[in-house]
């Protein structure tokens, strides 16, 4: 059977599905975690202890470590049969846990609002840093050279230092020339690079503006749209429009929340004629929900090993899958429907397994019930036994649904 979520039952199912990994995922981490500190303080101790102990204290440490190995793995089989316990009890109480919770879902809370996005180019808004001021170079100033001393040549030498004095000037201020007439070309130079720096930054905070506002505005229509189809579905559900009464049907039961791996398909479809909903639910196949009664350690091999459950206990834990499954899904829709849009339900509950004989995929129905909705709903689901309920309305049920026995359904309304 091909599945044929609606949008917004498919939103639903994704959000669902992700809520459940994390779910499982944050478990594990945390039991990772827990195993992983526990051993490397065991490994600690025992490193600390055989390093002090003496060759007797040696031996009784060694006798107490495969002592305390036998406790882990017991603790350890401990654990593994307590999270066996905690799945068979999800799925022994799949009836139980709908009845908890209200099923109706308000479209208006399917609206969404917009979220913008950040703006992660501010650093584009500082200007450009202007170059450094160029400041003329201090013009040379002539220095006369001190007099001379001693008593000959005096006049010779102070002849020597001016005209030295004189040369030197004459270099410095050349060189003062030659930067005075270089400075205006570097200051031009420096403002066009700032000039052209600056271009740079503007038109890379405009491009980046641009494509903020075209983001913002994508996401605008994206919920806009968004909004509008809820806005339709709210519409087309008051009048009783097929596709909305099927959309909204696959909304109700998208946000079944099952199990994690005990995947749930639906496939809904309306009559508005007769007021019927006509609905085909695939479950897990029978190898999905664990077969073993408990896990035990044994000395001898020293290695944990599961105890198989019992033929008939796995027949009957399946089959109470099967026969909770059809009751959750006929009292999730129709108290949902509080506009009893949905008079009755034509319920088909069953796999698509792979037929060994042909190898192509195959439809086995369980469950073919007719629900009136009115002697549905008088049933008081906490204090039933779901077997005596499906026969009490009538239903064709598999004698074996572990063994992929398919119904018998002929005179009971089917799904097409």
């Amino acid at each position: 059977m091909a599945r044929r979520r609606g949008f917004f039952a498919e939103i639903q199912h994704q959000n669902r599905v992700a809520e459940q990994r994390q779910r499982a995922a944050a478990r594990q981490q945390a039991a990772a975690v827990r195993q992983y500190e526990q051993a490397q303080r065991a490994e600690q101790r025992a490193i600390l202890s055989l390093q002090r102990a003496s060759e007797a204290e040696r031996k009784q440490f060694e006798k107490e470590a495969a002592a305390a190995h036998v406790a882990a793995m017991q603790a350890e089989v401990e654990q593994l049969n307590s999270a066996l316990t905690d799945a068979y009890e999800r799925v022994d109480t799949l009836l139980a846990a709908t009845l908890q919770v209200d099923d109706y879902v308000d479209l208006e809370s399917l609206r969404r609002t917009v979220e913008y996005p950040f703006f992660d180019r501010q650093d584009l808004h500082e200007l450009t840093p202007r170059p450094p001021v160029l400041l003329d170079p201090v013009e040379p100033v002539f220095q006369a050279p001190p007099a001379p001393t001693g008593l000959f040549g005096r006049k010779k030498k102070l002849l020597e230092l001016q005209m030295q004095a004189e040369e030197a000037f004459g270099r410095a201020h050349f060189q003062w020339e030659q930067e005075m007439r270089r400075i205006p070309d570097l200051r031009r130079k420096n403002e066009e690079q700032y000039a052209a720096m600056e271009q740079l930054r503007q038109r890379a905070l405009n491009d980046a503006i641009s494509r903020h506002k075209a983001e913002c505005a994508r996401r605008d229509q994206e919920v806009a749209d968004h909004n509008a189809s809820v806005d339709q579905l709210i519409t087309d559900l008051s009048y009783g429009v097929v596709d909305a009464v099927q959309e909204y049907i696959g909304i109700v039961l998208a946000n079944s929340v099952y199990p994690e791996d005990f995947s749930v398909d639906y496939d809904p479809k309306y009559d508005p004629d007769t007021a019927e909903l006509s609905l085909r639910v695939l479950i897990p196949t029978p190898e999905t929900v664990p077969a073993i009664k408990s896990y035990r350690y044994v000395k001898a091999s020293d290695e944990i090993v599961p105890v198989a459950l019992s033929q008939k206990d796995a027949k009957d834990r399946y089959a109470g899958v099967v026969h909770q499954v059809a009751l959750r899904t006929l009292h999730e829709v129709f108290e949902a429907d509080r506009r009893g849009l949905v008079q009755s339900i034509a319920l088909e509950v069953g796999v698509e397994t792979v037929n060994p004989a042909t190898g192509r995929e195959t439809y086995i129905p369980f469950v073919a019930v007719g629900a009136p909705r009115d002697s549905f709903t008088e049933l008081e689901l906490s204090a039933v036994v779901p077997l005596a309920t499906l026969e009490h309305l009538g239903a064709a049920v598999s004698k074996n649904p572990l063994g992929l026995v398919p119904v018998n359904g002929s005179g009971v309304r089917r799904s097409s």
